[in-house]
C-alpha cells in the first residue's frame, strides 16, 4: 500500500474492522445475502471514498480492511458501515428480520485495529 497525499497531511489511515451480526446469527450463509452484504459495503465504501483492500463475508462475521482519510473518524466509518449497512440489507432481504429480533442488524461491539507498513518497535527506534 502506499502514503497518500492530502490537503495538509500525508501517511496512510488503514484498519482491519470485523462486524458482527447480533446474537452471531449466521445470517450471511445464503450466497444471495451474502453478496447482497459484499455489495453494500462496497457501495457505501464509493460513496464516501473510503479504500477497501479485502472485504471477506464469512457466515456469521464481515472482515473488512479499509483505508480512511484523516478527516473521518473511525468511530463515524463504522457508524455508516453498520448503519446503511443494515438498512440496505432489510430493504433487500426482508426475511433477515425474522432471525434478528429487535430491528438491529449489528451487535453493539466491533474490533477494529489499526494496521500500518511498520511494528510499534519500528516506530520506537525511529523516535529514540
Amino acid at each position: 500500500m502506499k502514503l497518500e497525499s492530502f490537503s495538509h497531511s500525508y501517511g496512510q489511515l488503514t484498519y482491519h474492522v470485523v462486524l458482527v451480526p447480533k446474537y452471531r446469527r449466521k445470517i450471511f450463509a445464503g450466497s444471495d445475502i451474502r453478496k447482497g452484504c459484499e455489495h453494500a459495503i462496497k457501495q457505501i465504501a464509493a460513496k464516501y471514498h473510503f479504500e477497501i483492500h479485502a472485504l471477506e463475508v464469512m457466515p456469521d462475521h464481515v472482515h473488512l480492511f479499509v483505508g480512511c482519510k484523516p478527516t473521518m473518524s473511525m468511530s463515524k466509518t463504522v457508524q455508516l458501515f453498520k448503519g446503511i449497512s443494515a438498512r440496505l440489507l432489510f430493504q433487500h432481504y426482508p426475511e433477515i428480520k425474522y432471525k434478528l429480533w429487535g430491528g438491529h442488524l449489528w451487535s453493539r461491539g466491533t474490533f477494529i485495529r489499526s494496521v500500518g507498513n511498520v511494528t510499534a518497535d519500528t516506530v520506537q527506534h525511529y523516535i529514540q
